[in-house]
């Protein structure tokens, strides 16, 4: 290689460049290396900066080799080689892996709040020094150099280098926001400085600029270089999201995207290199930090750790020796008399004051942005502007382009390194090794009282622990007992500790300022362990890559408000956990209702993942929290927030496990198959550790249990939300249809998704078709349905919202609004009335199913607590429709109650017109004597013995006494009437019947029946929607329509002679009492299923052994419930995988 240095050589350096080969540069790589280490293994624990020693020795290198006869054989030859490398490729070789290890181990929190002040530092104070260090050099320097020269020099000496700020702030061990703040500074500044030095470097070379084509060159290399370091960024992410399991690949990734892209922009986009690697690394740090996990991580970090320190090595002795390149082969070039040494003092003067005025004038701004700045901080910010071997490159391309260039003459290229060297060794030599001294002067370095009171508190701790393992390796069989004392005292930094232990927060009542201080010190110790617990939950398969960022991004902003006030973490979660406004666009019937569905389940997912996860963490931290510390005041208040804070999360939880339990149920599978996976991979890799499987088998096994986890990160279990197909076995409505009557409305349900607080359908608003509840909970309100009696006003699964006003041809009766997300279908009028006309029991079925709506409605303080399986048995049961005309009597008896679903009737002077609640007389039924201000309050409900017909009326009873007696097997709390029946009599055999196997529930009963009753009990539709509402999907297809259903009693009633009178027919014979509706709004903890006759459907799990007990825990661990929740067996299953 050439050298780019000219002038008269000694004769041996000339003879060693003839005869050196390029294998001699690994020579000098190899002693460079064994001098660092040398270096840092003898200056440990000392206050010398390990950067500071390496530029010594580099120095020192140099001299023997530049100002000595010394020949030094292959290691000069070397020395030449590398000091005489081309300035770029030094750059390109070094530059793109410090920046990027430096830029990726920053924290992204820290790089929010503090980016405005480095973007500050790194833009106007560029600017700022360059301007005062030019025209320093302009007007006291006897050079004669240009404005555009000085320029050119001013900003090149601009340059903080990243490479010296960082090493010297890791062995400092400065405060993690004021070292984000110089670090930060150092990389954007040394981005800047470059632009800078580029355009000075082209108008000194002779291109002139206006101010429109500055701003121009300006704004194209800054944006440029942060469009292409995301373009990267986000390309390799995307590519190492198909990377699995394999930490070599991720690694080298990491590595080849930085050297590309740095490439990229310095040669292929003329744009800045070192902005372009500063911007990925950031991306990388935002997104990709949580693509590493486990050992993974440790690899990658201890990796760029290696990089970091040998680049550092070997770029700080390679500086050393260009400076003494320059300064000991350049002599001629300087005056005798030494002025250029003084100079070089009074340019490291203006270097300092420069950078004192850069960070004077912006102090105001610094210390308002971010995490503000006090003058302790300026003072360190000011005095840790290090130069390093980026300004040293810049100066040897000025030099470079000094030999053949017009516009620069050599000596102004000797000059230029001349002076870089030399502010770059006084830089490192005497700010180096002198901020320490400044950092203990000003007290930055010393420990609060909390942190010593939790150091002095651990060591105590640590004593104990070590009794606890002289207790159990004190002593064996084999070698007998141990010396304590003499074990004591090789524990060194055990000693003295026999005064006494203090708890670490014992704070006086009169030290505030310390208790407050203490409580801060917990606050962040226990978010602390919220994160890392965090990261246990990633490498664990519980959270995805996306909830960890969200989580840990959580936990970093909570870290900064601890002195204000609580704990906070959850409030940086909220976001992401409710559905935000941008989700109503998704209403809009112009997007897709399967991209709808999508979006909505895949949302909620991630919700139950974030609430599951942040409850999980916090009750690990609380436990490792109180372990450590104990308990006190200020532990306990810690805690006490700790738990206040989980509050919101828990009642999602249990909100989604009402609505939308399916979606719990994947989340928690997909967890479990993920832990098993882990597991089996850990175990199969002990069996190798401890000798029982050779290495070839432990690989086959390994790989075959990484494929299958493979497969589960790539296609793992999803929310199978019910289609329209799938309806006629999980919806009763639909389901208890004959298939003629079913198939047209199956071909025009729209499937639909609705967002909490979302209406159906409006009070007054004309009737457009029905809605069929599938998955969540609706809510109705009503402005003349006024009931404050009313305390669970919902519907959800199982439903048929809107059919009686359908069937009246009315308006809507009540707003009809989702009290979560709600999946549903809809049917148009006009299918639902041309089913009403196609067969009469098809209309009797659908007034009945109108009139179990219209029941809760109208009687909420009746109905509203009985489950929604509850009223399809009081209908199939214990109701008889009728219908009257003009002059007939309508009588309630004293154990009934009616609803008018159509028509007029008359009660004494008063017109009642539908829809109506038609009461007994007071004081004749038990549940009327409850408090009754509620039924007074509206105009729907009606008291009385009997009513006049005044037009066509169609009326519906329900039997409430003979429902409560056949209902006697279990008290129930929410009976209408008092039992006088004995709750611990035996179940019928027809009650046992029907608690078994859907298939025995199909068995007729051997008994005479007349024909008509037979097949009129065939055709029940109720009773076959009834079945679907506690069986669903398990209902035999093939016996859908062949089967007959047990009858109970029957109970004579008024009817009108004009109609022939329908009979309702029963499948129960008396109320479900194990059964939970699917319309229940409240999940109730501590149950355990009965023991049920014949099998039982909801074991999913098979067991070695038949046990006659189960306990069902149907929560998940992360809610932080214990208790278990008794099996739903009444709403149809619709929890399906794909």
């Amino acid at each position: 290689m050439a050298s780019v240095v000219e002038g008269p050589f000694p004769l041996e350096i000339l003879e060693k460049e003839r005869t050196s080969e390029p294998s001699d540069a690994v020579v000098f790589v190899g002693i460079s290396l064994a001098l660092g280490i040398a270096s840092r293994h003898l200056l440990r624990g000392t206050r010398v900066p390990y950067t500071v020693a390496l530029l010594i020795i580099g120095i020192g290198l140099g001299s023997l080799a530049y100002g000595t006869n010394h020949r030094l054989g292959k290691i000069g030859n070397g020395i030449n080689l590398w000091a005489n490398i081309n300035p770029d490729l030094l750059l390109a070789v070094f530059l793109p892996a410090l920046l990027f290890e430096s830029s990726f181990s920053m924290e992204v929190h820290q790089i929010k709040r503090c980016m405005v002040q480095m973007v500050l530092l790194a833009g106007p104070g560029v600017l700022i020094s360059t301007f005062c260090l030019g025209s320093a050099l302009k007007l006291t320097f006897p050079y004669h150099w240009s404005w555009k020269t000085s320029l050119l020099l001013g900003g090149l000496l601009s340059a903080t280098d990243p490479v010296a700020v960082v090493a010297l702030l890791k062995e400092l061990g400065a405060s993690k926001k004021l070292s984000t703040i110089i670090e930060g500074e150092s990389l954007m500044n040394d981005g800047t400085a470059i632009v800078v030095y580029q355009l000075f470097y082209q108008m000194v070379l002779g291109r002139s600029f206006n101010v429109g084509d500055i701003i121009k060159f300006l704004t194209q290399v800054s944006l440029g270089a942060v469009g292409i370091g995301l373009a990267f960024g986000i390309a390799s992410v995307f590519w190492l999201g198909f990377i699995f399991n394999d930490t070599v690949i991720e690694i080298a990734l990491t590595l080849a995207v930085s050297y590309i892209a740095y490439f990229t922009a310095q040669e292929g986009a003329a744009v800045s290199g070192v902005l372009t690697v500063m911007t990925l690394g950031m991306f990388y740090s935002a997104v990709a930090r949580t693509a590493f996990k486990g050992e993974g991580q440790q690899s990658l970090h201890h990796f760029w750790e290696m990089v970091s320190y040998i680049a550092n090595t070997l770029i700080f002795i390679l500086s050393g020796v260009v400076i003494a390149q320059g300064v000991l082969s350049g002599d001629h070039h300087f005056e005798g008399d030494g002025t250029s040494w003084g100079y070089l003092i009074l340019l490291y003067v203006f270097v300092q004051v420069s950078r004192a005025i850069v960070v004077g004038i912006l102090y105001p701004f610094l210390q308002y942005f971010g995490y503000g700045l006090d003058w302790k901080d300026a003072i360190i910010l000011t005095w840790s502007g290090l130069r390093g071997a980026v300004a040293l490159s810049l100066s040897l391309s000025v030099k470079r382009s000094s030999d053949t260039s017009s516009f620069l003459d050599q000596s102004t290229g000797f000059q230029f390194v001349f002076f870089t060297g030399g502010i770059v060794f006084l830089t490192l030599i005497v700010n180096g090794s002198t901020t320490q001294f400044i950092l203990h002067l000003l007290d930055l370095d010393k420990l609060s009282a909390a942190k010593r009171r939790i150091l002095d508190f651990t060591r105590y701790e640590m004593m104990n622990k070590a009794l606890e393992a002289f207790g159990d390796l004190g002593d064996d069989e084999e070698l007998g007992p141990a010396d304590w004392p003499t074990v004591k005292r090789y524990i060194a930094c055990l000693r003295d500790l026999e005064e006494g232990q203090l708890q670490p927060q014992d704070a006086s009542g009169s030290d505030q300022n310390l208790e407050h201080m203490n409580l801060k010190d917990i606050r962040v110790r226990l978010l602390n362990g919220v994160q890392a617990a965090y990261w246990g939950m990633l490498d664990e398969g519980r959270i995805t890559q996306d909830t960890a960022n969200l989580l840990m991004q959580s936990v970093d902003e909570a870290i900064d408000l601890v002195s204000h006030g609580p704990l906070c973490d959850w409030r940086g979660l909220k976001a992401h956990v409710h559905f935000p406004n941008y989700y109503r666009f998704l209403q809009m019937s112009i997007c897709p209702q399967k991209l709808v569905t999508y979006f909505t389940v895949e949302r909620l997912e991630s919700a139950c993942c974030i609430c599951a996860a942040f409850l999980r963490a916090h009750i690990i931290a609380r436990r490792q929290l109180h372990e450590f510390i104990g308990e006190n005041e200020v532990t306990s208040i810690v805690i006490k927030e700790s738990e206040d804070e989980g509050g919101e999360a828990r009642q999602f939880l249990e909100d989604v496990r009402v609505t939308f339990p399916q979606v719990l149920r994947v989340v928690k599978t997909r967890q479990v198959t993920h832990s098993i996976l882990q597991h089996l991979s850990d175990y199969v890799r002990n069996l190798e550790k401890v000798g029982l499987l050779e290495e070839k088998e432990m690989l086959h096994l390994h790989d075959a249990v990484q494929t299958d986890l493979k497969k589960l990160l790539r296609n793992p279990p999803l929310v199978k939300v019910p289609k329209i197909r799938d309806l006629s076995a999980i919806h009763p409505f639909l389901g208890a249809l004959p298939p003629v009557a079913r198939e047209p409305l199956l071909g025009s349900t729209k499937d639909i998704m609705k967002l909490h607080g979302v209406a159906l359908y409006k009070q007054g608003s004309k009737t457009n078709g029905i809605w069929l509840i599938s998955i969540g909970v609706v809510k109705w309100e009503s402005k003349s349905l006024r009931n404050k009696r009313s305390l669970h006003p919902t519907f959800s699964h199982g439903s048929t919202l809107g059919l009686y006003e359908v069937l009246v041809g009315k308006p809507y009766i009540c707003d009809m609004i989702t009290d979560s997300v709600v999946h549903c279908f809809f049917i148009d009028t006009e299918k639902i009335l041309s089913v009403l006309r196609s067969d009469p029991s098809v209309e009797y079925f659908l007034w009945q199913e109108s009139a179990i709506v219209l029941a809760k409605l109208l009687l909420p303080q009746m109905f509203e607590k009985m489950p929604m399986q509850e009223l399809r048995a009081l209908v199939a049961e214990r109701s008889m429709m009728n219908i009257y005309t003009r002059g007939e009597t309508v009588e309630v008896p004293s154990h009934s109650i009616a609803l008018l679903l159509e028509g007029f009737i008359k009660n004494q002077d008063e017109l009642i017109t539908s829809p109506a609640a038609l009461l007994p007389s007071c004081g004749e039924l038990s549940f009327t004597n409850q408090e009754t201000t509620g039924v007074k309050a509206t105009s729907f409900c009606h008291q009385g013995s009997w009513y006049q017909v005044e037009t066509r009326a169609r009326v519906i009873r329900f039997n409430i006494a003979a429902f409560e007696a056949d209902s006697g097997l279990l008290k129930r709390p929410a009976s209408l009437v008092p039992h006088s029946v004995d709750p611990q009599r035996c179940p019928s055999r027809e009650y046992r019947r029907f608690m078994s196997w859907p298939e025995n529930f199909y068995k007729p009963k051997r008994c005479h029946r007349h024909p008509d009753v037979a097949d009129q009990e065939a055709n029940n539709l109720s009773a076959r929607a009834l079945q679907l509402s506690i069986y669903g999907s398990m209902v035999g297809e093939t016996h859908r329509w062949t089967r007959n259903f047990p009858r109970t009693s029957q109970t004579k009633s008024s009817h009108g002679e004009s109609y022939p009178r329908i009979r309702s027919t029963g499948v129960l014979g008396r109320r479900l009492v194990s059964a939970r509706s699917e319309g229940a709004a409240t999940v109730n903890n501590g149950f355990k299923t009965k023991e049920l006759t014949g099998p039982n459907p909801s074991t999913l799990i098979p067991n070695r052994k038949t046990k006659k007990i189960y306990q069902v825990d149907d929560s998940s661990d992360e809610s932080g419930s214990d208790d278990g929740f008794i099996v739903r067996i009444d709403s149809p299953s619709t929890l399906s995988f794909r």
